[in-house]
């Protein structure tokens, strides 16, 4: 896997993702974008045994301080919806992916960042952390899924507060209100989010990906959540990993899941 902005580190099945901009506080401009898509939609999907994806940001002070700015100058509406456009793609292929995805928090996580970590499954903050979108302080609201997926998390009091004052809010805060799942020491976030995938890579994987499906269409206005997990309940029955997971409750030992 070969990217200009990424770094990747693969091991015992667990994919570490580091947006490597440090000197612009790893600010999403078009090219991580590009990188970020080839991953998620063509990469890491084709990596045998996969378990699960971290994605963290470069440096001591962010995970993502923004998109890059320079980039909207000059901008038309045209290119503005397209520029949106893109970012709501690539952002979903990391919500639907087919493994978790914990966003590692170490620093800055604003505008286009905060959108980035609400793209993923689980988020863990280090103590240093902030969350938010300020892009009312420039003219804009947020194009890459943050008036929705905000409101998700945390409400939409909250939501709208944070939305039109720009503030920023701490990891103990994003802790409190339900954005972040895990508040740790700073720079133990990547350490904490292995922890996680390594316990769930123990389960049955097809079950997992199940899960992540069902979850995310409760939020999607197209389908019914009921009746995906009624779908997808009926597909894991059918799978060795059910037969095992049943016999090894009824024989009082661990399971061991192939994945089929």
């Amino acid at each position: 896997m070969n990217y200009k902005n990424l770094m990747t580190d693969y091991e015992n099945g667990i994919l570490v993702v580091t947006i490597n901009r440090p000197k612009a506080l790893n600010a999403l401009n078009e090219q991580t974008l590009n990188d970020l898509r080839q991953l998620f939609q063509e990469d890491a999907p084709e990596l045998k045994g996969l378990r699960g994806v971290v994605l963290t940001g470069a440096g001591d002070k962010a995970f993502v301080a923004g998109a890059d700015i320079s980039e909207f100058t000059g901008l038309d509406a045209q290119g503005g919806l397209d520029m949106s456009q893109k970012g709501h793609d690539i952002f979903f292929s990391i919500e639907r992916f087919f493994r978790p995805v914990i966003a590692a928090v170490g620093g800055y996580a604003l505008g286009g960042g905060c959108e980035l970590a609400m793209s993923c499954h689980l988020r863990v903050a280090s103590e240093k952390a902030l969350f938010g979108q300020p892009e009312v302080n420039l003219g804009l609201i947020p194009g890459y899924g943050g008036t929705q997926r905000l409101i998700q998390y945390i409400g939409k009091g909250r939501a709208l507060e944070i939305l039109m004052t720009g503030d920023m809010i701490d990891a103990q805060k994003a802790l409190d209100w339900g954005l972040a799942n895990h508040v740790v020491s700073h720079g133990e976030e990547v350490n904490k989010s292995i922890e996680i995938l390594t316990k769930i890579a123990k389960k049955a994987p097809f079950a997992v990906s199940k899960t992540i499906a069902s979850v995310n269409a409760y939020f999607e206005s197209q389908k019914d959540g009921f009746e995906q997990e009624v779908i997808e309940f009926a597909q894991t029955v059918n799978t060795e990993d059910f037969k095992e997971g049943a016999a090894a409750f009824l024989e009082k030992r661990k399971a061991v899941f192939t994945g089929k």
